[in-house]
């Protein structure tokens, strides 16, 4: 199978959601990724994230972040240790590390010192508030970056408490912006001979979701209110709608699909009413419409008007996470992934890359320092091809 990838090779101190997130990516497309955990430690802490575990270091929550990758048992803060490391880095691409802000310079893994065993190395820094400032050594975790860069404040009804997204969406965003800062790092660093450090900080990752509505509130000084129904702030309807057993989302964002809804669901007329003539005037209207089409949408299940609408107009039912992950379009992405902990095998959602049509390869997370003997053997081995080409 191609992974485009291949031949990459990524030393990572990581720990819990989000650094190990941007790696597993990277895992997935086919780079080799060697997880440094600490055994005086535990290794990641999320081999100790419960309730589910597997053995007494190894989680299921742990299986989700890390699968792909090899684990060396390393302990940076001892010489021995540190010299295999160093030696390690001249084999690597990059280093990448979730570590706390001020971290990465304690532990020599910044380009400042790895730059002088490896010129071309790039070292990937995802920390909380970034490497500089007041607030480098701070720790700082997902729900409160969505709560300070103003992302709760948006989120959920209008008279309910500020409300967190159900997932950690920054983590996973942050991981993933890290992953892709990497890739570019290592490309130019090819090219140039010169590697580099890559900072990227859950905070400000957090701040970029704010998307178009920071920028209207930077130019207008308009403030995004939370609204009724997750209704988006200037189309309608796009919004949640009530059925007979339920709810579905429908989102008419351009003209035509208000017209196709409209015709597909039976009611033409409301394409000539004056109140909704036009997206200003919907949005302007809001109220009325979402009290007139809650009365509509009632008289049916939210299974007859997918049925109805799918694939005419934007919708989508409102699921439970049981049916979502029952549904035809989620089995793809569903996969058992061989442990020996696990006789059946461990179902787990697959990362979301098809390469030539093909679902990239999946293979357990490893167990705590579980291929140390074999990268020293690997090292071992390209240390004696050098001295026999000398």
């Amino acid at each position: 199978m191609h992974q485009p990838l291949s031949g990459l090779r990524i030393l990572t101190l990581e720990q819990y959601g989000a650094g190990p997130y941007g790696t597993q990516l990277l895992a997935s497309l086919g780079a080799d990724v060697i997880k440094i955990e600490n055994p005086s430690v535990g290794g990641d802490s999320a081999r100790l994230a419960g309730p589910y575990f597997l053995d007494d270091h190894d989680s299921e929550f742990f299986q989700t972040f890390n699968r792909g990758k090899r684990s060396m048992a390393l302990d940076l803060k001892d010489r021995g240790d540190r010299r295999i490391f160093d030696r390690l880095v001249m084999s690597a691409d990059a280093c990448a590390n979730n570590l706390r802000g001020d971290q990465a310079a304690e532990l020599k893994v910044d380009y400042a010192h790895l730059s002088a065993v490896k010129p071309d190395i790039v070292c990937a820094h995802l920390s909380a508030y970034g490497r500089q400032g007041e607030r480098k050594h701070w720790p700082g975790y997902d729900y409160l970056m969505q709560a300070e860069a103003g992302l709760m404040a948006m989120t959920g009804e209008p008279d309910t408490p500020p409300t967190r997204f159900g997932m950690s969406m920054i983590d996973y965003m942050g991981g993933t912006m890290m992953a892709l800062g990497l890739v570019s790092a290592v490309l130019g660093a090819q090219r140039t001979g010169r590697g580099c450090d890559v900072d990227v900080s859950l905070f400000d990752a957090a701040l970029h979701q704010l998307s178009y509505s920071a920028t209207w509130f930077l130019n207008e000084g308009k403030c995004a209110e939370r609204l009724e129904r997750s209704a988006h702030p200037s189309v309608a309807p796009s919004q949640l709608f009530r059925t007979a057993d339920g709810w579905i989302f429908v989102m008419c964002q351009v003209p035509k699909f208000w017209g196709a809804f409209c015709k597909a669901v039976g009611r033409p007329d409301l394409l000539d009413d004056p109140h909704y003539a036009d997206m200003a005037a919907r949005r302007v209207n809001r109220a009325k419409l979402q009290e007139e089409l809650d009365a509509f949408l009632s008289t049916r299940t939210t299974a007859e008007w997918m049925t109805i609408l799918g694939g005419v107009a934007p919708v989508a039912p409102v699921n439970s996470m049981a049916c979502a992950l029952s549904s035809p379009q989620a089995r793809h992405m569903i996969e058992t992934v061989p442990h020996p902990d696990k006789p059946d095998g461990l179902k787990m959602i697959r990362d979301p890359f098809r390469i030539n049509g093909a679902p990239t390869p999946t293979r357990r997370a490893p167990k705590l320092g579980e291929d140390t003997r074999a990268i020293l053997d690997e090292m071992l081995s390209d240390s004696h091809g050098d001295q026999a080409a000398e």
